[in-house]
């Protein structure tokens, strides 16, 4: 039996007295690629900064619940940021827009979001910021500062910041946002080559279109719940989805991409 990467068992998350996400179960295998979905405001990104430790789970003690990241239910936080690397719209709008290219990759070694005085970027650290780089299509863009891309440049610079440190899954926050209809077409692709390469992806989104066609398995999450789990086949078809939005939506699946339209 494979093991569980992240495993939730009945986890809440209270801000201001509210239940952003409700007694939450949740378990995800090591190698398992999964696409999160709901409305804006489900609970999606609060989820995200779950794992991430940027916020705790609620000491709730009306019920059992327990948090288990890579098998461990206590950790350096450091640690686990290399091995989860995460892109998000939230820290792309955090870097300095005077911080360049290959200081963005670089401060993925530090978790960090610069690489600051008294943070060295070794010789054999700044070769893999070039291979990163490389890999993104971005090798030619390293001394540039970030206020000159474009939104596909920047994410491709998350996208090699968050696997420099060779993580084992990679947390994409609605990583299409903004990007138009071709751009989208290459993010997927290279999301599908990524799982190929052996990174596990955890997409969060609320388009339908943004799933890599290598993602088969889907979580639900509405009112800060769970409401389904289950493959693309058996939960993307039009009355769970309207079920889902609280709206008529029709789905339609061309090639493995899954649209949506409202009726």
């Amino acid at each position: 039996m494979a093991e569980n990467a992240l495993e939730l068992k009945n986890v809440s998350v209270v801000k201001n007295g509210n239940r952003i996400l409700d007694k939450v179960t949740l378990n995800i295998q090591t190698g398992e690629n999964v696409a999160i979905i709901g409305l804006n405001g489900s609970g999606k990104t609060t989820l995200l900064k779950l794992l991430r430790g940027d916020v705790y789970p609620y000491d709730d003690d009306s019920c059992d619940y327990s948090m288990r990241i890579f098998g461990q239910d206590r950790w350096d936080i450091f640690e686990l940021r290399g091995k989860m690397g995460v892109v998000s719209m939230d820290l792309q709008s955090k870097f300095d827009l005077h911080t360049t290219v290959r200081e963005v990759i670089g401060s993925g070694f530090f978790g960090s979001l610069d690489v600051f005085r008294g943070m060295e970027i070794r010789p054999e650290m700044e070769e893999l910021i070039r291979m990163r780089a490389m890999e993104m299509g971005i090798d030619n863009l390293l001394t540039r500062e970030i206020e000159g891309l474009s939104l596909g440049e920047m994410r491709r610079t998350l996208i090699a910041r968050a696997l420099i440190t060779n993580p084992r899954m990679l947390i994409l926050d609605e990583p299409m946002t903004g990007l138009d209809i071709v751009m989208k077409s290459k993010f997927r692709r290279m999301f599908d080559i990524l799982i190929d390469s052996g990174v596990s992806i955890v997409m969060i989104t609320h388009e339908l279109t943004d799933i890599p066609l290598k993602v088969d398995r889907v979580v639900m999450i509405r009112d800060g719940k769970i409401f389904a789990d289950g493959s693309k086949t058996e939960l993307l078809v039009d009355e769970k989805v309207s079920e889902l939005y609280g709206e008529k939506i029709k789905v339609e699946c061309t090639g493995g991409i899954y649209r949506m339209h409202m009726l």
